[in-house]
């Protein structure tokens, strides 16, 4: 059974490496602020927490400071990203010609 856990917890951290990876990839290759967070965001949201889900696989006795970083990172990255567009986006920062919609400005009026 220590195997299984050994090559999952492998496979996970690889997974989540490479989702970091795409991440970086992401915040170079996007045109703009706002889609370089939203890309920023979901890959290390992700990517750090399936690293931290192989790490448990490989040491168990980790497991409850692990799920509490986790639960850290799932519920602070999200929210301070959002609130860093938001800001970016009452300062005025320019939005790509690729991008179409402005949900803020339709929704609650806020013009950059």
């Amino acid at each position: 059974m220590s195997m299984f856990f050994d090559l999952l917890g492998g496979l996970l951290l690889v997974c989540g490496a490479a989702f970091l990876l795409f991440g970086g990839l992401g915040l170079v290759r996007m045109p703009d602020l706002f889609n370089r967070i939203q890309a920023g965001t979901k890959a290390t949201t992700l990517g750090t927490l399936l690293t931290l889900a192989g790490v448990v696989c490989l040491r168990p006795e980790w497991g409850f400071k692990l799920l509490l970083i986790g639960l850290f990172i799932l519920f602070t990255n999200p929210i301070s990203s959002q609130v860093l567009a938001r800001a970016a986006h009452r300062s005025g920062t320019k939005m790509s010609d690729k991008t179409c919609v402005d949900k803020l400005e339709e929704d609650f009026g806020e013009k950059p």
